[in-house]
């Protein structure tokens, strides 16, 4: 995908020498044809990488995508330069007036705290709130999910006895959705995380159904029937080192944490990473582009309600 991004965007070079065409600003300006328009919300900590991360999915589609980095004003990341945030990022209330195709969400570090507690949850609920009406679909990820599926629906998140961490078997629950197009019956997602969501909950929301689980990670996929949110408890967009790079670091600072599953090879840490998300993790986010965004959102960009 001709992916429009910032000029000297860190994630550029790391991309290019993976053989991902992006495009830069300079060169998308000389294209006549009408991108789409994606904003991304990130509240992960270490923003470069998981730019870099979603930028590799999005990436992957003949279509064009302009896409505009959103920060909060309530809250100041402590884990990515505050010179990248001042030249790659935007506040959210300078964006407020504007309408797009496609909104992601990620997750957030903030998972075991009640929703109210978290410093930025007003500014995020505005944030949630304004996308209905503003924005054609809107994907949610890990604890960004959680926080939709409270906001919207009421549905409450339950703390795990355990880290859920690892890479789980997955099963499409209805399989004629346009999002699981391409599908394998059985695919594999990376799950990090404390808390979950329960399927009892979901179920009685009308406006709601469930697209896939897991019999060990539990409800993975869920969307509204309107098409217009995406919620996934998992983490698709994980680059294969991310996991051990998360173990790794707990394990440095004596945190209770176990070897993710199903994820080095024979299980051992001393061996690389097997990945088995790949093919699904793209499928996923040209399924999205194509179906959710680029088919439903109108011409005129203005014209989103």
């Amino acid at each position: 995908m001709p992916l429009n991004i910032p000029d000297k965007l860190p994630a550029i070079e790391v991309l290019q020498k993976e053989n991902i065409f992006v495009m830069d600003e300079s060169r998308a300006s000389k294209q006549d044809i009408r991108p789409l328009r994606i904003a991304l919300l990130n509240l992960m900590p270490v923003k470069m990488t998981t730019e870099t991360d979603l930028i590799r999915l999005l990436s992957n589609s003949p279509l064009q995508v302009e896409l505009d980095f959103i920060k909060l004003s309530s809250h100041t990341s402590k884990n990515t330069p505050i010179e990248h945030m001042q030249t790659f990022y935007k506040d959210f209330n300078l964006v407020i007036h504007n309408k797009y195709d496609g909104l992601i969400i990620t997750g957030a570090p903030v998972e075991q705290m009640p929703f109210e507690e978290v410093i930025y949850w007003k500014e995020l609920t505005e944030i949630l709130s304004w996308a209905r009406s503003n924005v054609t679909s809107s994907l949610f990820i890990c604890w960004g999910a959680q926080a939709a599926l409270y906001h919207y629906y009421g549905i409450p998140k339950y703390p795990l006895g355990k880290k859920m961490f690892g890479v789980f078997e997955h099963t499409k629950s209805e399989s004629q959705n346009q999002i699981l197009r391409g599908f394998d019956d059985v695919f594999y997602v990376p799950h990090s995380r404390h808390t979950e969501i329960r399927k009892e909950d979901i179920v009685k929301v009308p406006g709601l159904t469930i697209l896939s689980e897991s019999k060990e990670s539990g409800i993975y996929m869920v969307a509204s029937l309107s098409g217009r949110e995406l919620f996934l408890t998992g983490h698709s967009e994980y680059s294969p080192e991310t996991l051990d790079i998360e173990y790794k670091r707990d394990l440095a600072k004596n945190l209770p944490i176990e070897i993710p599953k199903n994820y080095y090879k024979d299980d051992n840490p001393d061996n690389p990473p097997l990945v088995r998300w790949r093919s699904q993790a793209n499928m996923l986010f040209v399924n999205w582009l194509n179906y959710f965004v680029y088919q439903q959102t109108p011409y005129n960009i203005d014209a989103i309600k």
